[in-house]
């Protein structure tokens, strides 16, 4: 984005966007492209594999490990597509439309490849999360076994399933113009997964990691979305019937319903859902529920503060689109997002490389590892004070403790480690700010408070 595109914004919100790409490009598993921009990234569990010997390969590493998780990858990609389709002017202003539409659709391929309607099994998961954790090291180098998990009729998931609809059908949106053969097969997906997650409903086979709490949020999403990508009304009336009317504690991979509130409005300008939004961006502001650091930042819980911020500060940024408080949603939403990037005691920015300081020693395997063909092992982790070898650009690391301090330690997970859903409501809320530059209805940035 050049100056003048964004010459109000104290911060500029497309180059967070532009770097964000890059960040998921770094999450990259199984056989990597030609263009691969991320060049201390190479080839990856190209065997991964389902129980009847099913290509898995592909799609992104969860976080700083190495785990291929389908409920917060799929999350994640939901939120992505809804930023894409709706600050779409952002993506093409940057030039990045492209290399958004491609980085998402490697997931996208992966979703596909996990999904087999002649079987009726949804694979959500290739790796073991303990296993897995025994183990630091760059993803080339992996040798330990990697199982799938699944989800049937016997077996439902209609989180992960549910999830994953909403995703496709958001896909389909987005792909429409520039590949309709490829939008036309994630709708055909969506179609038949649909099925499948309303058909048998149940929760995911809880495990130690990302053990959902319920599916009638996603199952909302997912109709929602369908309703939006197809204008069939049973999607839609699918959806109202799985909706909650509960103020949510917070907007994430597993609590939905925010989103799902956001999306029923959108799609219906009922004011009741209007309300139900006013009532979760009020829990979040000044005054209410949620505390706030010195500094200024809404702190929710230690494991990614920074995340949930700009989580809710995205759907703040997308309420405002639909009419809702558009100015305080703004200005609140700038105030969470500007913590983030340089608006803090340490005047410095939680996304590595943006701005002229930020974390250099993010709890992430494969930046922390030396050049390809170069050992890397535990002494990386535990030995090493130097910065990662390699700059992991884009990545949002958790965020500080509630008295906004937080240290540069690789081995502080809670507050150094990176993950696919602590930058999804980042990267769209920095895009729907950068939409605000474009249409020179960006508020004033609020004062800091350090």
């Amino acid at each position: 984005m050049t100056a003048s595109i964004c010459s109000k914004a104290k911060y500029d919100y497309g180059e967070v966007v532009t770097k964000s790409i890059l960040f998921y490009d770094a999450q990259r598993s199984g056989k990597l492209p030609a263009n691969n921009p991320i060049p201390w990234r190479g080839d990856s569990a190209i065997n991964d594999q389902g129980d009847h010997g099913e290509d898995l390969s592909g799609g992104w590493y969860d976080a700083g490990d190495l785990v291929k998780f389908n409920l917060p990858g799929s999350a994640t990609v939901r939120v992505l597509l809804n930023g894409i389709v709706r600050w779409y002017d952002t993506y093409t202003a940057l030039g990045q439309i492209n290399m958004a539409l491609d980085s998402v659709k490697w997931e996208l391929d992966y979703f596909l490849k996990c999904w087999i309607p002649s079987k009726q099994i949804y694979y959500y998961q290739v790796g073991d999360g303990d296993i897995d954790h025994k183990f630091w090291g760059r993803p080339e180098d992996m040798t330990m076994a990697r199982p799938a998990f699944s989800v049937s009729p016997s077996k439902p998931g209609s989180d992960v399933a549910g999830q994953t609809v909403a995703a496709f059908a958001a896909g389909s949106i987005a792909f429409k113009k520039t590949d309709p053969t490829y939008s036309a097969q994630l709708l055909e997906a969506a179609k038949s997964l649909y099925t499948f997650a309303v058909t048998y409903k149940g929760i995911t086979p809880s495990s130690k990691y990302y053990v959902s709490k319920g599916y009638t949020d996603e199952l909302c999403l997912a109709g929602a979305w369908m309703f939006k990508a197809t204008g069939n009304q049973t999607y839609l009336n699918d959806a109202k019937l799985s909706h909650k009317t509960n103020v949510p504690q917070r907007l994430d991979w597993d609590n939905g319903l925010a989103a799902c509130q956001l999306m029923l409005y959108d799609l219906t300008r009922d004011d009741s859902y209007k309300v139900e939004i006013q009532n979760f961006l009020t829990k979040w502001k000044p005054g209410s529920s949620t505390p706030y650091s010195p500094c200024g930042l809404a702190y929710f819980e230690r494991w990614g503060s920074c995340r949930l911020a700009a989580n809710a500060a995205y759907a703040a940024i997308w309420a405002a689109d639909l009419g809702i408080d558009a100015t305080e949603n703004r200005q609140w939403a700038l105030s969470q997002i500007n913590y983030i990037l340089g608006d803090n005691n340490y005047k410095m920015s939680y996304v590595i490389g943006f701005g002229s300081k930020y974390p250099v020693h993010p709890h992430h395997r494969p930046s922390s590892c030396p050049d390809l063909n170069i050992f890397c092992g535990w002494n990386a982790y535990n030995i090493s004070t130097a910065p990662n070898p390699h700059l992991l650009v884009g990545g949002l690391v958790g965020g500080p403790n509630p008295k906004d301090e937080w240290v540069d330690d690789r081995s502080d997970y809670v507050r150094n480690e990176v993950a696919l859903v602590y930058n999804m409501g980042l990267q769209s809320a920095c895009a729907g700010l950068a939409h605000l530059c474009i249409t020179d209805e960006l508020p004033p940035s609020p004062t800091p408070k350090c």
